[in-house]
């Protein structure tokens, strides 16, 4: 029996390392007219404590209705508690700016029909999809299957992890994370310029914003040196999430125009508010 026990308690522990790692941003304009992007992107992040790998993960894909169609193989990954990983999917052939370089080239795409797929990478829909992570080749069919690592309905999605699906992006941006992860992607995602970054810290930008956040001019310095966060406009429900999802800062004063922030550490966070009741955010850094 302590053998068993021994066996349970290495499979709980590998289960709970993979389980840090998470999707933490897709992006499916790539390419597309009006975009700047040349590719589609899926970037990975360890949201955990401590260093997490994966093995044998592939990455699944689905339209917004219907069955999971197709997938790929990834390498061993290992991330520090923080650090992404940038995976290339497809492009559609426009864009004019190319991703910061990718920890992994998507190049070999497989159909579950057996069909061949002549694809270079995943061609992500923009506004509606599903994306796995799973742990494993096994076809997933809905989000509480054992080889799901973590799964995202966006859009007008059928399936989802939680309440409701993470809301629809555009040509020019992406869904991403916002907090840890609470198995709900209603909650988890919202919209903001695409920003891809890869494992040794390249990115293409920190200035991502909601177009909500630039139709009310949300926040007016994104680059944060004299420890106050100014607002364009009156907002209210402020948030501060660090790079791990983590709430850092909350206020519960309505209707301000700027925040101190010299208790947070130098860094990039992510910050969400409400003005006129439309939801915005916008990164920010911390000097």
């Amino acid at each position: 029996m302590r053998k068993i026990f021994t066996i349970i308690g290495l499979v709980s522990t590998v289960a709970l390392m993979n389980a840090q790692i998470v999707i933490n941003e897709i992006y499916g304009g790539g390419g597309n007219s009006g975009a700047t992007l040349k590719n589609d992107f899926i970037e990975l992040k360890n949201i955990g404590s401590a260093p997490a790998s994966l093995t044998g993960a592939t990455i699944q894909y689905a339209p917004a209705v219907g069955a999971f169609t197709q997938y790929h193989t990834l390498p061993n990954i290992n991330l520090n508690p923080g650090q992404v990983y940038l995976i290339q999917e497809a492009t559609g052939g426009g864009g004019s700016v190319n991703l910061p370089t990718p920890d992994f080239i998507a190049t070999t795409v497989i159909n579950f029909n057996g069909t061949s797929n002549p694809s270079i990478g995943i061609g992500i829909a923009v506004t509606s999809g599903k994306v796995v992570l799973a742990s494993n080749t096994t076809q997933v069919t809905g989000p509480t299957d054992a080889n799901v690592l973590d799964f995202v309905g966006y859009g007008s999605a059928d399936q989802f992890e939680g309440a409701g699906p993470a809301p629809s992006p555009t040509t020019t941006t992406s869904i991403t994370r916002i907090s840890g992860d609470t198995n709900d992607n209603a909650i988890d995602f919202t919209i903001a310029t695409a920003s891809p970054g890869n494992s040794s810290g390249g990115t293409l930008s920190v200035f991502d914003s909601s177009n909500n956040s630039r139709k009310f001019n949300f926040i007016e310095n994104a680059f944060v040196k004299e420890d106050q966060l100014l607002f364009g406009t009156e907002v209210k429900n402020i948030k501060i999430y660090n790079s791990v999802g983590g709430i850092v800062k909350t206020t519960s004063s309505k209707n301000i125009l700027s925040l101190d922030v010299s208790d947070l550490p130098e860094g990039d966070y992510m910050v969400t508010g409400t003005i006129n009741n439309e939801s915005v955010s916008q990164k920010i850094l911390k000097d």
